[in-house]
């Protein structure tokens, strides 16, 4: 082979080497661009929709909270305190309150919010239990949200029947059958703070709660 021959050969593998070069980067700007932008902005759509939900729900104002209270016994005496009113919108804060307390089986944390529905709250170590007398109140208020999330059931729609949610037996040990705890949440007549002051009563924490209360 000639010495041109060569320099042909050798040319043409430049030539070659060029395109595949050009080729490459072609797939490195589509890498780099339009995949991960598609990407980032799926991501983005994910992130304002949650923040749209969360947009949807407004905190219980002080006006419409009628209590947020913490029961539990101390050397086998009832006592009841007042807990902080921006608890009643935030599950999670209300549950690391409530495991802060001394209780010789946990603590009960109360919430009624505007008469409407109540949350109840017990915290046993690393045991939680939950109960929300008005499913649908998931749909307007935010801890009552944040009982069905806890839960793992859907929000139900605003037109369903409402029924309460939750464990019926985590006051089972404290005076309050599974059976009572049941009929008094699914009492839709009373208002709530009513329907947990006859807890309380069950509990026999009807005078601590008073003052608690008041």
């Amino acid at each position: 082979m000639s010495e041109d021959d060569e320099l042909i050969v050798h040319d043409d593998d430049l030539e070659e080497a060029s395109d595949l070069d050009d080729d490459l980067d072609d797939d490195d700007e589509l890498d780099g661009g339009v995949v991960p932008d598609d990407y980032d902005d799926d991501l983005d759509e994910e992130d304002d929709e949650d923040d749209d939900d969360d947009d949807d729900y407004e905190d219980a104002t002080i006006e419409e909270i009628d209590f947020v209270v913490a029961l539990y016994r101390e050397d086998g005496a009832p006592v009841a305190t007042e807990l902080a009113p921006q608890l009643a919108n935030d599950l999670d804060e209300l549950i690391d309150q409530l495991r802060r307390l001394p209780g010789d089986a946990g603590a009960v944390g109360l919430v009624s919010i505007a008469g409407e529905f109540f949350v109840l709250c017990r915290v046993r170590g690393r045991t939680v239990q939950v109960l929300l007398n008005d499913s649908v109140a998931a749909s307007d208020w935010p801890i009552a949200r944040d009982v069905v999330d806890y839960l793992g059931m859907d929000v139900p729609d605003p037109d369903d029947d409402s029924e309460p949610l939750g464990d019926f037996a985590l006051l089972a040990d404290q005076g309050v059958s599974e059976l009572d705890l049941e009929n008094i949440s699914g009492d839709l007549d009373e208002d709530s703070d009513q329907l947990v002051r006859r807890i309380v009563e069950l509990m026999k924490f009807g005078p601590q709660f008073d003052r608690a209360v008041n």
